[in-house]
């Protein structure tokens, strides 16, 4: 299975368990969108990301860690 800017809710959970020492409330946008694209199974551009996937992405990590 290859992850999407807009499959949100399963970044989340991949950035959860390859980062679980993180706070999602403080990683910062850039961090953020590098580690999304380091994830084996992301296979998306760069270009299709936004700051309001980025933020979907946060509050979804928040939310998976809760």
């Amino acid at each position: 299975m290859s992850l999407q800017w807009t499959d949100v809710t399963e970044i989340a959970i991949e950035l959860d368990e390859r980062h679980p020492d993180v706070d999602p409330t403080a990683v910062n946008f850039v961090n953020l969108m590098k580690w999304v694209m380091e994830l084996p199974e992301f296979d998306d551009v760069k270009e299709h990301c936004g700051e309001k996937i980025l933020e979907a992405i946060q509050a979804a990590w928040i939310e998976e860690r809760d």
